[in-house]
C-alpha cells in the first residue's frame, strides 16, 4: 500500500509574489494509493473536488463505516487548508499531501502521525496502514479524535484553525498516536505498542505508556515533558500542560499512577504521584507536587501541595478549571507573597 501523493506543477499557485491561481490549482492531480484501505480498488474515473483532480479510491461493499452524517470538522479543515494555500502558495503542495488529498479526517491523520514518526528502520508506508486500520475498525477513537481536536481549539487561544492543529499541534498529535498504541495493547500486540510509544517519545518529546487509559477531550497544551504513567487513567474534558507528570511512587509494580477525574485542569510542571485519586473539576496549580488525594472542585498548589482554603473547608470552584483554563485566580486565597 503507497501513501497518497500530489502530482502538481513546481509551483500551481503561480510566482510566490504573484495573486493566487485557481487554474494552476486545476492542473494538480492527487492520486491516492490502489489499496489505501483494504476493501478499496482505484477507480478509473479522476473526479474534480473544487480544484485539483483526484483519483478516488471505488467504495466496495465490505467497508467499513465512516461517522455517521456530515463530518464539520474536517469539512471546515480541508476549507482552512485550501484558504492557507492560496494566501501562503509556499504551502500549497504540502497541504495538498496531507490534508486536501485524502477523504476523511482519519486517512490525512494517518497519513500525518505516519510520516512523523517513521524512520529509516520504520517506514511510513507501514504506519499509515497500521493507524488508518486502527483508525476505522474503532469508532470510538474517530469520536475521541474530534473530541481532542475540538478542545484543543476552544480552550488554547494560540490555535487559529482545525488545520494548524492537527499539523502543527504535537500534543494532539501525540495523543491521537497513543490511541493508536492503546487499541494494540489491549490486543495483545505489546512490543507494536511499545514501539510506537517510544517513536512517540523521541519524536514529540511525550512519553504516555500505551497501557494507561486516557477518556476524550483532551488537551495536551504545548505537551513538552509529558510523562503517563502505566496505570494512569485521565477522564474526560482534561487539559494537561507541559512538563507535567502522572507518576508511580517507586520500583513495584500494580496499580501505581494517578486517576484524574473528568474536567481538570492540571498546570505546567505539575507532578502528581502515587495511586491517588484527583477528584473531577480539580485544579493543580503550576509546579505543584501532589501526593495525597484532592477533593473534587478544589484547588491544590504547592510543594508539598495544600489545598487553597484550607484542608477542612477548601474553597470549591464553580466553573469546570479544564474549559476556563485559569490558572491563577486563586493566588490571592492561597498566599499572600509579592514581589
Amino acid at each position: 500500500m503507497g501513501i497518497p501523493e500530489a502530482v502538481c506543477p513546481a509551483n500551481p499557485l503561480g510566482d510566490l509574489g504573484a495573486a493566487p491561481s485557481s487554474s494552476g490549482l486545476d492542473n494538480c492531480l492527487v492520486i491516492l494509493p490502489n489499496d489505501s484501505f483494504s476493501g478499496y480498488a482505484a477507480s478509473s474515473a479522476v473526479l474534480k473536488e473544487n480544484g485539483p483532480s483526484i483519483l478516488q479510491p471505488t467504495r466496495q461493499a465490505d467497508d467499513r463505516p465512516e461517522l455517521e452524517g456530515d463530518d464539520e470538522i474536517w469539512l471546515q479543515m480541508r476549507a482552512e487548508a485550501r484558504h492557507d494555500a492560496e494566501v501562503q502558495p509556499v504551502l500549497a503542495s504540502y497541504l495538498y499531501s496531507t490534508i486536501l488529498a485524502h477523504r476523511s479526517l482519519e486517512r490525512a491523520l494517518a497519513f500525518h502521525l505516519g510520516n512523523k514518526l517513521s524512520s529509516t528502520t520504520l517506514l511510513s508506508t507501514q504506519l499509515y496502514n497500521l493507524i488508518v486500520d486502527t483508525f476505522m475498525d474503532d469508532v470510538e477513537i474517530r469520536e475521541s479524535v474530534r473530541a481532542d481536536i475540538k478542545a484543543v481549539r476552544e480552550r488554547d487561544p494560540a490555535c487559529v484553525s482545525y488545520s494548524h492543529c492537527m499539523l502543527n499541534f504535537k500534543g494532539f498529535l501525540a495523543c491521537q498516536a497513543y490511541r493508536v498504541a492503546h487499541r494494540l495493547w489491549n490486543q495483545g500486540r505489546i512490543s507494536l505498542a511499545l514501539a510506537i510509544q517510544s517513536r512517540v517519545s523521541e519524536v514529540f518529546a511525550v512519553d504516555i505508556h500505551p497501557a494507561a487509559k486516557i477518556g476524550k477531550g483532551i488537551l495536551f497544551d504545548h505537551a513538552t515533558g509529558v510523562v503517563i504513567g502505566e496505570t494512569a487513567t485521565v477522564g474526560d474534558s482534561v487539559s494537561i500542560l507541559h512538563h507535567v507528570t502522572l507518576g508511580g511512587t517507586g520500583k513495584y509494580g500494580g496499580d501505581r499512577h494517578p486517576k484524574v477525574g473528568n474536567g481538570v485542569l492540571i498546570g505546567a510542571g505539575a507532578t502528581i504521584l502515587g495511586n491517588i485519586k484527583i477528584g473531577d473539576g480539580a485544579k493543580i496549580g503550576a509546579g505543584s507536587v501532589v501526593l495525597i488525594e484532592v477533593p473534587p472542585s478544589t484547588t491544590a498548589v504547592g510543594n508539598p501541595a495544600r489545598l487553597v482554603g484550607g484542608k477542612t473547608t477548601p474553597s470549591r470552584l464553580t466553573e469546570i478549571p479544564s474549559e476556563t483554563m485559569d490558572h491563577t485566580s486563586f493566588i490571592s486565597e492561597w498566599s499572600d507573597y509579592v514581589i
